[in-house]
């Protein structure tokens, strides 16, 4: 087969017959961006006048072992010009396609050395991340600062340089300034600022050198990428041009923020989002930012993973039973350490650094923010936050779950005192916000016994291990929160000798749907009723029968409007309370509602069951 293909190379080099070979670069590390560019002939120049908007020129790139990427390439000002990171050492050729005469069916080579790289991540095990390299787990713990890519360049080092010392792994920043804003990226939707990108292009490239992932936010909230690019055409010129110059590097796409806000949002989001997915010869992890949820979207086949703007642990913790995909938490809360606050979920550093832990608790990678940095609309990033509670908080976040097998932990609902993860029979993790007594089921072996402080670091370890069926216990003091962790050291390091990524698969629940089996119902509003869109509507939900399951309920109801084609939407959570139907989630009233109400009992069962309504605006 090898020398099948070895033959096909040759016959594709003759066949190409070069009137010139194109040089590369010099041998460049694996995983390290290989640049060369393409100049257009004085006729050519004359021809396209602006070759962002008509010149197409693509590289189809051959590796040692016969994989192909088509890579595109992007007009830098002067040339057209690619950047390609080889994802494995040795020689790799290449043959253009375009249409200019004169690059069109070229040649040329290039060499990749061995490196240490780890390589990007692509989801893996249900809810967790791989490296591509080394087939290493990947711990996302990522920051925010939407105007990293443009605030003073100064300002932007000392906050990567400063989030890296404190290890955090990604950094979530947009490509384009918001609409209102007086930078301009774009000068027109066919003339993109090349002064502004060759800048992105220094600061993404930092992030990368630093060891981070960049979280590329494509467009901003509100339409704003539709406003700027009213045309699918300019909409996918753009993203080629984006991935021509990013994805030689690590990022992750997060597409807008708040999708829900875009005009036929579902719609505009399966474009980008499929496009993207075509484009991207690297295939980086494809998302968006949401109001509240985006698993909305899973259907259309393009996202890669869940992001969530909420610190409801009942949307977290089930959606977590419900859907494979890894999940992160972008804005579970932003904490003010000083910087001041606009929105409601600018909390204090002892409330964030406790919906951190709930956030993890649920299954989801937590993404930092503080109103002193992140860059809002509103609030300047300022370096004198940087080192804040919640900031070092993240960092004994991530040195804890660094000893663990955290691409294994799962949720685990086997106990009372505490929210918990868990690998069972190798270590259990447990949440205590009101510190107490804990009683756990576990299996039986020797653990040892530690009780980590989450805002200060400081781990106690108890002198005897702990051996039964049973685990109970208390932490040393009723201070503050504890985690407590039950940890077959000697077990896990003999696992990581294994070759094998996970040492049991993640399955997940088939929810029970038999109306007859549910032990709750929705009281009001009474189901075939008409509601209104836009309105406030009180819902109530009562339990059936009391039972050990039903001692703890979490509650989630999400609603969908079939004829509208925006999939369903987060509506509330809890056994009460006050929800709204967006109005934008209608084409025609009245129309038909479906909505879903979803239960997680105390052992970790949901349930799901339907109920039809009318809605009109």
């Amino acid at each position: 087969m090898i020398e099948v293909m070895r033959m096909l190379l040759v016959l594709w080099t003759a066949f190409a017959a070069p009137v010139f070979a194109v040089t590369a670069c010099d041998p460049v590390p694996a995983y390290s961006p290989c640049e060369f560019a393409v100049e257009l002939t004085a006729a050519e120049r004359s021809q396209h006048p602006n070759p962002y908007l008509t010149v197409t020129l693509w590289a189809e790139m051959r590796s040692p072992s016969f994989k192909t990427f088509r890579v595109p390439a992007y007009y830098d000002g002067e040339n057209m010009a690619f950047r390609f990171s080889p994802p494995e050492a040795g020689e790799w050729t290449f043959r253009l396609t375009s249409n200019l005469t004169s690059a069109s069916n070229q040649i040329g080579k290039f060499a990749a050395t061995p490196s240490e790289s780890v390589g990007y991540i692509r989801p893996a095990n249900v809810h967790f991340w791989i490296h591509h390299e080394n087939r290493k787990p990947h711990l996302w713990m990522g920051d925010t600062c939407y105007r990293c890519a443009w605030v003073d360049r100064t300002l932007f080092e000392t906050i990567v340089r400063k989030r890296a010392e404190q290890k955090f792994t990604h950094l979530r920043y947009l490509t384009l300034p918001w609409a209102e804003a007086p930078q301009k990226a774009f000068l027109s939707p066919g003339e993109p600022d090349q002064a502004w990108f060759r800048e992105l292009d220094q600061r993404v490239a930092f992030v990368h050198e630093q060891g981070l992932f960049s979280d590329l936010i494509l467009g901003g909230d509100g339409n704003h990428l539709v406003n700027l690019f009213p045309e699918r055409e300019q909409r996918e010129r753009y993203l080629r041009f984006i991935v021509a110059r990013y994805s030689a590097f690590n990022v992750t796409w997060q597409i807008v923020q708040e999708y829900e806000e875009y005009d036929n949002a579902r719609e505009i989001m399966r474009e980008l989002g499929l496009k993207l997915k075509e484009l991207d010869y690297n295939q980086h992890p494809r998302t968006t930012h949401t109001l509240e949820s985006n698993s909305a979207l899973l259907d259309d086949g393009w996202l890669d993973y869940l992001l969530y703007q909420s610190s409801d642990d009942a949307l977290g913790s089930i959606e977590h039973q419900l859907f494979a995909k890894p999940q992160v938490n972008s804005e579970f809360g932003y904490e003010d350490s000083g910087g001041g606050r606009t929105h409601g979920h600018h909390i204090d550093s002892a409330p964030f650094i406790n919906r951190l832990w709930h956030a993890t608790m649920n299954g989801q990678a937590p993404t930092f923010g503080n109103t002193g940095v992140y860059g809002g609309k509103k609030l300047e990033p300022r370096a004198e936050f940087l080192d804040s509670p919640g900031a070092r908080a993240m960092t004994h976040w991530f040195d804890f779950f660094s000893n663990t097998r955290f691409w294994e932990l799962e949720p685990y609902f086997d106990l009372d005192g505490g929210r918990a993860l868990a690998l069972p029979g190798v270590e259990y993790i447990v949440y205590l916000e009101k510190p107490g007594p804990i009683e756990m089921m576990i299996e039986r072996h020797s653990y040892d016994v530690y009780w980590f402080n989450p805002t200060t670091g400081e781990s106690v370890k108890e002198k005897k291990s702990y051996k039964d069926h049973v685990f109970r216990g208390s932490p040393p003091h009723n201070n503050h929160s504890w985690v407590l962790h039950l940890s077959r050291d000697g077990r896990k390091r003999g696992m990581l000798g294994s070759y094998k990524f996970e040492s049991r698969r993640n399955l997940l629940q088939d929810p029970e749907r038999n109306p007859r089996n549910m032990p709750f119902e929705l009281v009001t509003p009474q189901p075939g009723s008409t509601l209104k869109a836009g309105a406030q509507i009180t819902f109530e939900i009562k339990l059936r029968r009391e039972t050990p399951g039903t001692r703890r309920m979490m509650y989630l109801l999400v609603a969908d409007v079939p004829s509208g084609g925006q999939g369903f939407r987060y509506l509330g959570s809890g056994a009460s309370g006050q929800i709204r139907i967006r109005p934008s989630v209608l084409r025609d009233a009245p129309t038909t509602l479906n909505m879903r109400i979803y239960a997680l009992n105390a052992p970790g069962k949901v349930y799901s069951i339907d109920q039809i309504f009318t809605v009109t605006k």
